[in-house]
């Protein structure tokens, strides 16, 4: 269990604690937490996502980036289980999505790009509800929401209405009530919408910290320089293909152009200037 000091000021003799659920059977140990197989979603005669072939390491934080329309909010989603792949399988922890989607939701969060909310709700009602779903001891809740307030510095409007909320604070609630039953994988959608300069580093240091943790963390997101900053992999989606995967240096590495100096903006744009094809199939 590994501690984390809590918000921006804290006294740092006082830490927060932050876990991960782990069952003891065969699947903990498993070296894969998400595998695509040859999975594509169309709409109509567009193919969003391409026959995506992707694994990603349990235990890893996994940057999945990409231009607009390139299928990453697309792929998330299938993930998440919110959209049914036209073909393909997808599998969360050696387990088929579209059979066994329930039993997933236990140790699976999805953050997505805009926070969902019951607006007459207040912040602390929402957590506990969100509690009260996954059947989480209440004294556990308690203690686990008064952490996360302390650490996003919460405490002064957690019991104002949702509605009150500007987007940063929503999104702070989001992802608090994503993590509040210690998933083992987190599945994110740009998790930065909203969030002041000191929130980013919160998040960045609570995200590297549950990895640690044990968790896997699967995070779209167009904010390169936190990709390269905070993830252990990257993989590069284009055209609804995944064209590039690797950690940063490896991704350097098969660039020819002083590689040592480039950034992963540097190396995203010439893969996608590199993987280009227009809309009759030319280069």
């Amino acid at each position: 269990m590994t501690r984390l000091s809590a918000g921006r000021d804290a006294d740092p003799s006082r830490d927060i604690t932050f876990g991960v659920q782990h069952d003891n059977n065969e699947s903990v140990s498993r070296l894969i937490m998400i595998e695509l197989k040859n999975v594509s979603k169309l709409y109509g005669s567009k193919k969003a996502v391409d026959g995506l072939n992707l694994n990603v390491p349990a235990g890893k934080l996994f940057a999945f980036i990409g231009p607009n329309g390139a299928g990453k909010t697309t792929t998330v989603k299938m993930m998440a289980g919110l959209l049914h792949p036209t073909s393909g399988e997808i599998f969360i922890d050696g387990k088929d999505i579209s059979h066994d989607a329930l039993d997933l939701k236990k140790i699976v969060a999805y953050i997505p790009d805009q926070p969902f909310l019951y607006e007459k709700l207040s912040g602390r009602e929402f957590l506990n509800f969100i509690g009260q779903v996954y059947q989480i001891p209440k004294s556990e809740l308690n203690a686990d929401i008064d952490r996360y307030l302390e650490l996003f510095q919460m405490k002064e409007y957690i019991d104002q209405l949702i509605e009150s909320y500007s987007l940063g604070m929503k999104q702070k609630i989001v992802i608090t009530a994503g993590i509040l039953h210690k998933p083992r994988l987190i599945i994110v959608d740009e998790p930065l919408v909203g969030l002041d300069p000191a929130n980013v580093k919160v998040v960045k240091e609570l995200f590297r910290q549950l990895v640690r943790n044990g968790a896997t963390i699967f995070m779209s997101t167009h904010i390169l320089s936190i990709a390269q900053e905070i993830a252990d992999l990257i993989g590069v989606i284009y055209q609804g293909k995944l064209i590039a995967q690797g950690t940063f240096e490896e991704l350097k590495t098969r660039q020819k152009k002083t590689a040592n100096e480039m950034s992963l903006e540097d190396i995203f744009l010439m893969l996608c200037q590199e993987n280009y094809v227009t809309t009759d199939g030319h280069r």
